[in-house]
Parts: C-alpha cells; structure tokens; sequence
C-alpha cells in the first residue's frame, strides 16, 4: 500500500508556513474526575505534532473523545484535560478551541486542540458538507489515526477527499508498514494467534488468516467450540456449539492448503470462573461435565511455543487463557515468550487487540514485540481482510 507521509513533506520543506490539519486519536480514558488514566494514545500522538510543528508549520489537531451526543458538548465529552496534558508532552502551551469548524486562528510554528470532532453534526455520517469545512481549515490534511481507520467518517475519510494534500502521519504509516508486513508480504513461516471468548465475533477473521497462514493457534472460548468440533469433551466450558460446522470449514481451508492448527492435549480446568477455584491440568480428553477449560495445560503451552519460534511471521490477537489470573495465565505466557524469542532471532511479530497489549505488558515483552498495533478495532478489521475506509482514501490521493 503506497501512500504519501508527513515525514516525506517535511523532510521536503512542504509543511513550512502551511496549515496542517491532523486527525490523531486522543481517546483517552478517564476516571470519575475527569483525569487521564492510561497516556499511551496521547504519547504515540505526540511525534506527528512535533514533525509539523519543527517544520514551521501552523497546526491543528483534532480528535474525538468517547461518544457524545451531535450538536452538545457536555463536560464529560471535552478534549480540555487532554489538550492541557498533551501540551505538557509537547513542551508548549496547546489551547483548547471550542467554535472551531468555519475557522481556526494559528499561527505558524504554534499548535491548537480543536474540540471534540464527534460533537459536529454530521460528524458520523461523514456529512460532505462538514467535511469540505474541515478541509477549508488547512493546506495538509494528515490522519494519524489508526484506530479510527475502520470508520468512514468526516474527520477520517470526508476531509481527506477535499483537502488539498493528503498524507499519513508517523502512526499510520507504521501501521500500514506492520500489516503489510505481517499478511501482504510475510516472511513464512506465517503463524496466527487469535483468541477470545466466542468464535461468532471472529469467524470472519479466522476464515480469513486460514487462507493466508501456515499455522493457526485458537484460544480462549473459541477453541472450545474447536474442541467439540473434534468431538473433545468441554464439560461447562464457554462455547458457541452451534457454530461448530463453521469451525469444522476454518479446519477444512487448513487442511486443503496443508496449514496446521495444532489441538491442545492438556488444558487448566477448573470448578469455577475464579482465581480460587478448585482447578486442575487434565487430558484432553478428560474434562468432567463440572469443570471449564480456562487455560491450555502446560504440554500444550509447550507444544504451541515450538510452534511459535520457528515462525517467520507472528500475527498475536487474543489470550489463550484467563491471564488476569495467576492459575491461567501459563499458557499466555509461554507464548509471549516464545513471541518475543522468535523475534529476538529475526522474525516479525505484531499484537493487536486491548487483551493482547494487556498481555504484552503483564509479561514485560512490549520491547521484544516487532510491532504493537494502537487499533483495536482497525486491527481486526485489516484481519477479516477488510479495507479500512480511511486507508482506503489516503491511497487514492497518493495515486
């Protein structure tokens, strides 16, 4: 996928004396007071911002918060506490303006908080009209947005066909690069973990990959919909049974293009969905009709690391078992690690997905991971194959 970059127009001295208009995603959460709980999308934002800015250009930044009612701006929807935190990382002042859609006063050199996006009517609907106001504010339109890439909306997609030049900003365009990377052009073996409590929310995504991988791991409720697919006993485990013929297909696209997924042999199973349950590693084949799966047993933890380091691609989406407790969390870990040991030894792996970031940061793998995607919803959808709107558009105006 070829599409300009930000980094390009100011290397080229494009952005000096220009109006940059850049879409990032602020959606922070916030507590019960109003304050920032988790920064990560405020700090992965702040390199488009100071690229445009040490350009001498004058910018604009918009983004949403939450989802607020059209029309309002209820305190609870305002981008104040953001734009005075993203200030501080920016190391100048960032004001807040409010009236901002027929025109912003900046100059160059200097960088407004425009609020919330999500506020406009029409907003989205991706109103034409309301996107042609937004690309009236600038000479340069950047999205640096990823996790909003999946909505076609006016400040992601109705902007970027107005404005007069169009790129990606440092955020996106790594993104793009990791995607393309790990199922466009991957280095193989190609292996994908996708886990989670129901295969329906998947089943799009899993007969996707199977098309494309050479190794498929399943976790989480979704492989117990495996398991009774190959006649396994999953005594009260979470199960979606009545999409057992879909899994039996996912399992027919691997066999017919020689791809493997790799059954389990032993699981964690327990007598109740708690930290302090009674709980035990047994066969397989021998789950009673009281207990559910809640993790892979250690054999099996074992068997899928091996899996995992000798591939060339990684593509990690879920947790094979309740991590966030101590008695099911082996199995995700010991695929973190052999993740993060297959890419110490040059292959290229990207996680994606809130669970799996959680993941990553619980077993202290975040520097050993090629590449961790900022989108939860962007990302499945680029893993169902689906053309993300918005990149959709910033590669039409690169054409």
């Amino acid at each position: 996928m070829q599409v300009l970059t930000l980094e390009k127009l100011a290397q080229s001295g494009e952005l000096k004396g220009k109006r940059v208009l850049i879409r990032c995603d602020l959606n922070a959460p916030h507590d019960a007071e109003g304050h920032i709980t988790n920064e990560t999308r405020l700090v992965a934002s702040v390199p488009a911002i100071r690229t445009a800015l040490d350009a001498g250009a004058a910018v604009m930044v918009m983004s949403h918060l939450g989802r607020p009612t059209e029309g309002t701006v209820r305190p609870e929807d305002s981008l104040a506490q953001v734009a005075k935190r993203m200030g501080e990382l920016l190391g100048c002042e960032m004001p807040l303006v409010t009236d901002w859609v027929d025109g912003v006063e900046v100059a160059p050199g200097h960088v407004v908080m425009l609020e919330n996006c999500r506020c406009n009517v029409g907003e989205k609907k991706c109103n034409d009209e309301l996107s042609k106001k937004y690309a009236a504010l600038c000479d340069v339109y950047v999205n640096d947005a990823f996790g909003t890439a999946h909505r076609a909306q006016a400040s992601t997609v109705g902007v970027a066909r107005y404005a007069k030049t169009v790129c990606a900003g440092p955020l996106m365009a790594g993104e793009i690069d990791a995607l393309t990377k790990s199922l466009e052009k991957p280095q193989r073996p190609l292996v994908a973990i996708v886990a989670g409590s129901k295969v329906s929310t998947k089943l799009t995504i899993l007969s996707n990959l199977a098309e494309k991988v050479d190794g498929l791991i399943v976790g989480g409720g979704i492989l117990n919909t495996f398991l009774l697919a190959a006649g396994k006993p999953i005594g009260k485990s979470l199960a979606e049974p009545e999409l057992v013929d879909e899994c039996k297909k996912v399992l027919a696209i691997l066999e017919k293009k020689g791809a493997t997924l790799p059954m389990p042999v032993d699981v964690v199973a327990a007598k109740a969905f708690a930290a302090d349950a009674e709980h035990r590693v047994a066969s397989v084949d021998d789950v009673q009709d009281d207990e559910m799966i809640l993790d892979v047993g250690p054999k099996t933890a074992a068997m899928l690391a091996d899996v995992v380091r000798k591939a060339g691609t990684i593509v990690w989406n879920g947790p094979v078992g309740v991590f966030e407790m101590a008695p099911y969390a082996e199995g995700t870990k010991a695929l973190a690690e052999a993740i993060a040991e297959a890419t110490d030894k040059g292959a290229f792996s990207i996680a994606g997905g809130g669970d799996t970031v959680s993941a990553v940061s619980t077993f202290g793998v975040q520097s050993r991971i090629s590449y961790i995607s900022t989108g939860g919803g962007a990302f499945l959808e680029f893993l169902e194959g689906k053309k993300l709107p918005a990149l959709a558009v910033l590669e039409e105006r690169a054409e």
